[in-house]
């Protein structure tokens, strides 16, 4: 990757949405092909995937980018409330309201209003909806009077809506008026091509607006990047990129530095950012070496921790670039090392995977299937790791 600087990038994509992969330029397609019309659209897709981003895309190349629009969380409104903040309500409709009020349709007469997370609204404001997207028309809580409205229905879910239908929570008819032009949005874990471009075009962005200098990430930090599953999508991604280059003050990043920020707590990280061109071997593998670098970034710390008390500050030098599996090649001084003994406690890194093997055996009793699992191998890698490192199990 580039050095970023605060010079803006120009990176591929439309509408402000970078991407270049085969279902971002699906989307591009679908968002001209319906920007200009009043047709209902419904986007699907996970949380943080930017479904608000293709909304705005859609109203700002629409007759109506010159109305409001009105974005709503649905899943953020109390249900008690809901078709009051939606619909208005009159004066006395219900204790609290003094006054007329104008609700988020209302607001958005000749414009657009986004109803995010649809599948959260409860069936009774799911009623109202499919009104106004039939007659345009509404009632304000508290008045029997019909309005008339004059609005664009954009909606978004991260739910599978036909399973709501099934369960009777969503409305069948709401569901089928909704699902005129559906527009999928893919998980970033499905848009390898446009992940290092958004992990540019982020870093650019923040550097820009707050003047800092970063040197980008290496080749493997890279390859890191690309294979996390990114369970929180586009908005973790401009997190994680953003408290890099903050924290880790304008350094080269590579794969050891950015482990630290990815969560491989998750499970869907656990199970699903191995490429598929690797055996199985391979992958498990993968997967006890992720597990063996969160341990080592944690080791390296308290090793850090236990020098600078034992030495004075004044003394030490900072640690060089590690690029092997161990923490120091095999010539180099251990920075004022007192005893020959220093040097030997540096664990490799297959004398780790040989310790969190034997300590997880401990933990299950000795019972490999437990450990296995734990492990996130299967019984024969574990079977075969035994005999290699010469447990006693």
């Amino acid at each position: 990757m580039r050095i970023m600087n605060n010079n803006s990038m120009r990176l591929p994509g439309r509408f402000g949405i970078v991407g270049q992969s085969e279902g971002i330029l699906q989307v591009f397609e679908i968002i001209d092909q319906v920007a200009n019309t009043d047709i209902s659209v419904l986007i699907i897709g996970e949380s943080g995937t930017g479904k608000e981003l293709v909304t705005k895309a859609i109203h700002e190349n629409s007759l109506r980018k010159d109305k409001q629009l009105v974005i709503v969380n649905c899943g953020a409104i109390p249900e008690g409330i809901i078709e009051s903040e939606l619909f208005g309500h009159e004066k006395g409709a219900f204790t609290g309201a003094v006054g007329p009020r104008k609700g988020y349709f209302e607001m958005a007469d000749g414009g657009t209003i986004f109803l995010d997370e649809i599948g959260e609204m409860p069936l009774n404001a799911q009623v109202k909806i499919l009104r106004i997207l039939e007659g345009r028309e509404f009632s304000r809580v508290g008045s029997g009077e019909q309005r008339k409205v004059n609005v664009r229905v954009i909606a978004a879910t991260n739910r599978d809506l036909e399973e709501e239908v099934k369960k009777g929570t969503f409305r069948q008819d709401l569901y089928f008026r909704l699902r005129a032009v559906n527009i999928h949005i893919p998980p970033l874990r499905k848009r390898k091509e446009d992940i290092i471009l958004l992990a540019e075009y982020f870093a650019s962005e923040f550097v820009r607006k707050n003047n800092i200098e970063f040197k980008g990430f290496d080749k493997s930090a890279e390859e890191l990047l690309i294979h996390y599953t990114w369970p929180g999508n586009i908005r973790e991604m401009k997190n994680l990129i953003e408290s890099i280059i903050v924290l880790e003050k304008g350094s080269l990043i590579d794969e050891f530095t950015l482990s630290k920020y990815i969560n491989y707590n998750s499970s869907e990280t656990r199970n699903l950012p191995i490429p598929l061109n690797k055996t199985s071997d391979q992958a498990e593998r993968e997967f006890l070496y992720r597990a063996l670098l969160d341990l080592k970034n944690e080791i390296s710390g308290l090793r850090e921790l236990i020098l600078t008390r034992l030495f004075p500050p004044k003394r030490l030098k900072p640690w060089g670039h590690v690029e092997t599996v161990n923490y120091l090649h095999e010539d180099e001084e251990i920075p004022y090392a007192e005893h020959e003994n220093d040097r030997n406690q540096l664990t490799s890194l297959e004398e780790m995977e040989r310790e969190l093997i034997d300590s997880t055996l401990q933990k299950f009793n000795g019972n490999k299937r437990k450990a296995a699992k734990s492990l996130k191998i299967s019984e024969r890698t574990l079977y075969r790791k035994i005999k290699e490192y010469d447990l006693s199990y």
